[in-house]
């Protein structure tokens, strides 16, 4: 039985949602398992583009079943915009998407805790989230006195339990000694959210049961990775990370589904770097370079819209997140944003005080002083758009594929030239042994 997982290895952003539309043809249930309504997807597909946030992208195939597992938390209004806005377009939810009755729910007092926190810590210390009260809802699931999960919305102490909630809550933003907030109204909150639970009810169920059904009977599963590896809670770059496992060791835990069941994993990366929000981005080009990529790659977010920051690629990064993730194979995203420059840069090494090494490093103020090391290749002037297989693709694109496949130590199997559906070079597995598979890792 053929399970698949899509992890992003960078700072997120690298157009996984693409990849798992596509890859959806060949599995029968697309599974997002962490992270919450700060991550988004966009899929083109016939001149039409899709933004999604939580909805896994298989949404947009017939015959396929969608699955938001427990390790995700959802925002209910978010969940039924996204499904109204799916919806008024032709997408049918009713028997495709299942929401587990484990995950932990996004209130309104998360979003008031999210906004106070990261205002408290500006000057330097903000993390620069989305504001979507993603992380105070895990540091609640954490804490657990005061978390309440989608199935506790069917239950008859709900009432009482938001009630509790918005006590401590209310008492708590009261001392805050960053700025003050209106007093939440439990009665209100109760009455909107008892409203979202009987329209989300049709949808409520234990993904659980349901998965571990499903790959004992054969079932092909597509594990959605949301954000990337590089923001992983445990193995990112701490503090300026997300409240999830992002990274391939967060598939089992959140979905519910034991490890034995993947035995495929990609890793996908854009053709160069890009972060929103704070935390060091040792190859970011703060210039003409960095404005080229922005503009021709659309780098903007999104769920928030903000300007990301860009750079070189950085394969100290990846080959990390790669080995972390237990990557197999390589998905090289937006190469066709390259085009026009005179020549590249890839970071195979970092300088931290002087010192070389292809490690990288597990704290943030050792990454804060790195000092990439950079091989040029040359550039090429053509656009790639219209390429549908490898041997369309210019020789100094091919090169620059095949160094990215040497330095991670994975083979590139899939590369993107374009945002929709058909802009892909999928290869098969006789080819993917040729020119794009590395012979060697970096450091060898």
């Amino acid at each position: 039985m053929p399970g698949t997982c899509v992890i992003g290895l960078q700072w997120g952003d690298e157009a996984k949602g693409k990849l798992v539309d596509i890859l959806t043809e060949d599995h029968d249930i697309v599974v997002r398992y962490q992270g919450g309504a700060n991550a988004g997807h966009t899929v083109v597909s016939s001149g039409q583009t899709w933004k999604l946030s939580i909805i896994p992208s298989g949404i947009l195939r017939d015959g396929v079943a969608c699955v938001v597992t427990g390790g995700v938390v959802l925002d209910p209004a978010k969940v039924l915009e996204e499904m109204d806005g799916l919806e008024s377009r032709g997408i049918r939810m009713e028997g495709k998407l299942q929401l587990s009755d484990r995950a932990h729910v996004v209130f309104p007092w998360h979003i008031v805790e999210d906004r106070l926190l990261d205002g408290s810590l500006s000057g330097g210390g903000a993390i620069g989230t989305t504001g979507r009260g993603i992380g105070p809802c895990y540091r609640d699931k954490v804490g657990r006195a005061l978390a309440i999960r989608l199935g506790d919305l069917y239950r008859d102490d709900f009432r009482a339990r938001v009630e509790h909630v918005v006590d401590f809550k209310n008492r708590l933003f009261s001392s805050w000694p960053s700025g003050t907030t209106a007093p939440l109204d439990a009665a209100a909150i109760h009455a909107q959210y008892a409203t979202y639970a009987e329209r989300l009810r049709p949808h409520v169920a234990d993904t659980n049961a349901f998965l571990l059904d499903a790959v004992e009977q054969g079932s092909r599963l597509l594990f959605e990775g949301a954000q990337g590896a590089l923001l992983d809670i445990d193995h990112g770059t701490f503090p300026f990370v997300t409240s999830s496992n992002s990274s391939g060791v967060g598939v089992a835990s959140g979905s519910g589904v034991p490890g034995r069941w993947v035995n495929r994993v990609i890793g996908v990366v854009k053709a160069y770097s890009t972060r929103v929000g704070g935390g060091p981005l040792p190859t970011e080009q703060d210039n003409a370079i960095g404005m080229h990529l922005r503009e021709r790659g659309r780098e903007y977010g999104t769920v928030t819209k903000r300007p990301r920051r860009c750079g070189w690629f950085d394969a100290v990064a990846a080959r990390y997140t790669a080995r972390l993730s237990g990557v197999d194979e390589l998905a090289v995203m937006l190469l066709d944003v390259l085009g026009g420059l005179d020549e590249l840069k890839i970071c195979s090494a970092y300088e931290i005080d002087g010192r070389r090494t292809t490690q990288f490093p597990s704290q943030i103020a050792d990454l804060e002083r790195a000092v990439p090391v950079y091989e040029t290749l040359p550039g090429w002037p053509d656009e790639l758009d219209t390429a549908r297989d490898e041997h369309a693709l210019p020789l100094h694109a091919r090169r620059y594929v095949d160094r990215i496949a040497q330095l991670l130590g994975r083979p590139v199997s899939i590369v993107s030239v374009g945002p929709d559906r058909d802009q892909t070079i999928i290869r098969d597995s006789g080819s993917a042994r040729r020119p794009w598979h590395p012979l060697q890792p970096a450091n060898a």
